[in-house]
């Protein structure tokens, strides 16, 4: 048993090492981004001064965003992806429950060390609609989101029937865009911060699935068709027999 413990840790150390280098590159050239390219600026500068007056006009739309962005804010993620593992180590699925709590904390790391490297203000509007603090950059809610759609896609995939699957993955990307959207519209964040978010979420994500796809080889098993059979194909044989 002691054995076992052991390189359950030795693998959960290396997960989290894999997801951090999968993601120093987007740490490393994303600032450069948001203060270099004039271009990024400008848009980010426009699309918040548009859908700051579209706002103004219509609080009934305006208020159903403010609930949107909080009933799938960080911490409504975080909950749920920890109760999702809960979940999986109840019905025989360990090793799947580690890959997605690390996924989530590993990308969340990232996100507030990002935010404290780069530093950047966020929209200050005349009349604004709503309020938040902390750095700007990456959006925490647009991180957040990417990542704990995309942990409940690659868990739950071999699970579901061809068609469930291609629904899930549409309801993930209809969640990542509409949050995302909403931190915009309602003038807490730039363009850019919501799209580093999404960017940064996927990075972690990839790194997190390969590094978990190497523990499968290692024990001889056939490689998976990640997108289309999850991180751990053979799980639902383990929750079938739980």
């Amino acid at each position: 048993m002691e054995a076992r413990l052991d390189r359950d840790r030795g693998r959960g150390l290396r997960l989290t090492v894999t997801c951090m280098a999968g993601a120093l590159l987007v740490i490393a050239f994303l600032p450069l981004l948001v203060v270099a390219r004039m271009p990024l600026n400008d848009l980010d500068a426009g699309a918040t001064a548009t859908l700051h007056r579209y706002a103004l006009t219509d609080p009934v739309v305006t208020d159903a965003l403010i609930v949107w962005t909080n009933v799938f804010g960080p911490w409504s993620w975080r909950i749920a992806v920890a109760v999702l593992a809960g979940w999986l180590l109840r019905r025989g699925a360990p090793r799947l429950a580690l890959w997605a709590v690390t996924t989530m904390a590993v990308g969340g790391l990232l996100g507030a060390g990002l935010k404290i490297l780069v530093d950047r203000a966020r929209p200050i509007l005349p009349e604004p609609v709503a309020l938040a603090s902390g750095e700007a950059f990456p959006s925490g809610h647009a991180l957040n989101v990417t990542l704990g759609a995309g942990v409940f896609v690659l868990a739950l995939l071999p699970r579901l029937s061809g068609r469930g699957r291609w629904t899930a993955w549409g309801v993930a990307l209809f969640l990542v865009v509409s949050v995302a959207y909403t931190r915009v519209a309602l003038g807490v964040h730039w363009v850019s911060d919501v799209v580093a978010g999404v960017v940064l979420g996927m990075a972690v994500i990839a790194a997190s699935t390969a590094a978990f796809e190497t523990w499968r080889r290692a024990q001889g098993r056939r490689p998976a068709d990640q997108p289309v059979e999850g991180v751990e194909p053979e799980a639902v044989d383990a929750v079938r027999r739980a």
